[in-house]
């Protein structure tokens, strides 16, 4: 009996759609291999057949190297409060691609709202063959962010899509919060270009621009059709960030010192001051600070004066004057040549090779001791002290208490001073020298010579940075650096501690206003004949100074006070001793230092 022909067919039907599967991979397999043929096909001309024309094909579609900006490190003060930062910015970059069709009215906006270049503006807008450009760098972020955005919402296409043309990207901002407070020791960044950041043009920012920029990153990758292409050639290398740099600098004490400073150079007529406030056990400046100075937030304002970029404590020499007197009187107490009570009759003049040495005051022969001579501040008794000393030996010991050498603070700029040597010091010269002329200073060089009387003969040296950092020139320096050496007995700074303590007592000195109710204060005036400008020899100005330390028989802080070419007739006690009287008692109680309860000394000032 046959079976039906629906049977039949049933059976051919599942017979073939068991074997399907298979066909089907034989199909898939043949269609996987003719692509992979023209892949392969593809490769072989690029990289055999034509490889400079793709490559031009692929630089046309455009490779972008983008700058990934470090942030520079910031610089604050003792206590961790910032005196330079970076806070949040952007840069603003365009896609000429997109941008040259609209380009005057987009360097319109951009030069109206950020004040950038106009003409500048427009011809990277119009960039041909770039796919990348800078049009403003270290915009506030807010202000970057609203412009752009505004300019997306203006220039949409005829979909209703915003603006392609311009984006934003982070780009760190450096400001200086406390405007000028320690501007000159701070400098400042200059205006940053399309081609790089800002470069750092004066200041701590400069000599230690190395340590404090890090090293920006970059990013590349390829562009086609307006797109970063995913497969192509992105590369990235993360920025490191800068280091910070901690100061010795109190913002607070520096604040005030200005303050004081300014007032001072004004009250008195004067061209220029410095002061300077050390702590005198570490070596530590806690304040250095120049009159004029400027906002390091706004230098520009003041761009027809450089002068004022500088710090010029540590860039201008001028002769002490009467304050190196401390460093000759205990030299020579230290050499045994000479002590407070030693008994001197000084004439009114004093004939010497060249011309006479005479007194700021007419006065017959005077029976004065050394610490008399130290308080009344002769010139003469000071040179008859001085002819005790063999020869060379005033110069070593002065060597020792730091003039002619920098002081190594880190600052560029710093000058050596200048201490006269071999044939150069004559016995006119060594004359003039005992009594702080014919030789030349810095100020904080000056403050760290008379400090090292404070420090009990010990000289240490002054640190602006507070642990260790690399300047620029590879020299490591702050307080972990900082180094001592003994210049003279202990025993030798006590007794010219007792004579300095003279100097501001009411009935034996020439600074009573100097004094500081219930401290005991040593110090010494200065007043020097100023060399003019073209260094031929005196102008017929002076600079008028003060240097001291208290509490003084347990001292804590050196303060010194200069003023250049104050109105004629102003002198060291007058005009910088109550300069002085104010800043070290502020400085007193900011720290909380009080007075020893013990009455000051009365070491004869005559006999």
């Amino acid at each position: 009996m046959s079976r039906p022909k629906t049977s039949r067919l049933l059976r051919r039907t599942g017979e073939v759609r068991r074997g399907s599967p298979h066909r089907r991979m034989q199909i898939g397999f043949l269609i996987i291999a003719m692509v992979l043929s023209v892949f392969a096909a593809r490769l072989v001309q690029l990289q055999g057949v034509d490889p400079r024309s793709y490559a031009q094909m692929a630089a046309a579609e455009g490779t972008t190297n983008v700058v990934l900006p470090a942030t520079r490190g910031e610089i604050v003060d003792r206590k961790g409060r910032p005196l330079a930062e970076s806070v949040d910015g952007r840069m603003i970059v365009a896609d000429p691609k997109v941008t040259s069709k609209v380009a005057p009215e987009l360097a319109t906006i951009l030069a109206d709202r950020l004040g950038i270049d106009y003409f500048e503006a427009l011809k990277r807008l119009r960039a041909e063959g770039s796919r990348f450009e800078y049009l403003a760098r270290q915009v506030p972020a807010s202000k970057a962010e609203q412009v752009v955005d505004e300019i997306r919402e203006q220039f949409k296409d005829d979909k209703g899509n915003p603006f392609s043309g311009l984006s934003v990207r982070r780009d760190p901002l450096r400001v200086y919060p406390s405007r000028s407070v320690a501007a000159n020791l701070l400098g400042f960044l200059g205006t940053p270009t399309n081609k790089g950041a800002a470069q750092p043009l004066a200041g701590l920012e400069a000599s230690f621009n190395k340590y404090l920029s890090g090293k920006d990153g970059k990013a590349r990758f390829t562009r086609g059709a307006g797109n970063q292409i995913p497969l192509g050639d992105n590369t990235i290398t993360p920025a490191v960030d800068g280091k910070l740099l901690r100061l010795t600098i109190d913002s607070d004490l520096q604040f005030y010192t200005q303050r004081v400073l300014q007032k001072t150079v004004v009250g008195a007529g004067g061209e220029s001051g410095i002061a300077v406030v050390m702590d005198s056990r570490t070596g530590e400046v806690l304040a250095l600070a120049d009159y004029p100075t400027y906002d390091a937030s706004d230098p520009y304002r003041n761009a027809g004066d450089k002068e004022l970029y500088k710090s010029a404590a540590l860039t201008d020499v001028y002769e002490p004057g009467s304050v190196e007197k401390v460093l000759t009187m205990s030299a020579l107490i230290d050499a045994g040549l000479a002590y407070k009570d030693q008994k001197f009759k000084v004439p009114p003049k004093l004939f010497r090779q060249d011309k006479p040495i005479g007194d700021y005051w007419d006065h017959p022969t005077l029976k004065l001791t050394l610490a008399g001579i130290l308080a009344k501040s002769s010139n003469i008794g000071t040179v008859l002290a001085a002819d005790q000393f063999k020869n060379g030996q005033l110069r070593q010991y002065l060597q020792r208490f730091g003039l002619g050498s920098r002081t190594g603070v880190g600052l560029a700029g710093e000058t050596n001073g200048l201490l006269p040597q071999g044939a150069a010091w004559t016995s006119q010269v060594g004359d003039r020298i005992a009594f702080g002329q014919s030789l030349s200073v810095n100020a904080l060089q000056m403050a760290a010579a008379v400090n090292t009387i404070a420090n009990g003969g010990v000289r240490i040296d002054p640190s602006l940075v507070r642990g260790s950092a690399t300047t620029d020139g590879g020299a490591s320096v702050g307080t972990d650096n900082a180094t001592t050496r003994r210049v003279i007995s202990e025993k030798a700074a006590h007794e010219t501690m007792l004579m300095m303590e003279r100097v501001v007592d009411p009935d034996a000195g020439v600074a009573p206003k100097a004094a500081i109710p219930g401290y005991r204060v040593a110090g010494k005036t200065g007043t020097a004949q100023r060399v003019g400008d073209d260094g031929r020899g005196y102008d017929g100005s002076t600079t008028v100074s003060f240097a001291g330390f208290a509490p003084a028989d347990e001292p804590r802080f050196t303060v010194y006070i200069v003023v250049h070419k104050p109105r004629a007739g102003s002198g060291g006690g007058s005009t910088a001793g109550p300069a002085f009287a104010e800043l070290m008692s502020y400085t007193l109680r900011r720290y909380g230092v009080a007075p020893t309860g013990a009455k000051p000394n009365q070491t004869p000032v005559t006999w």
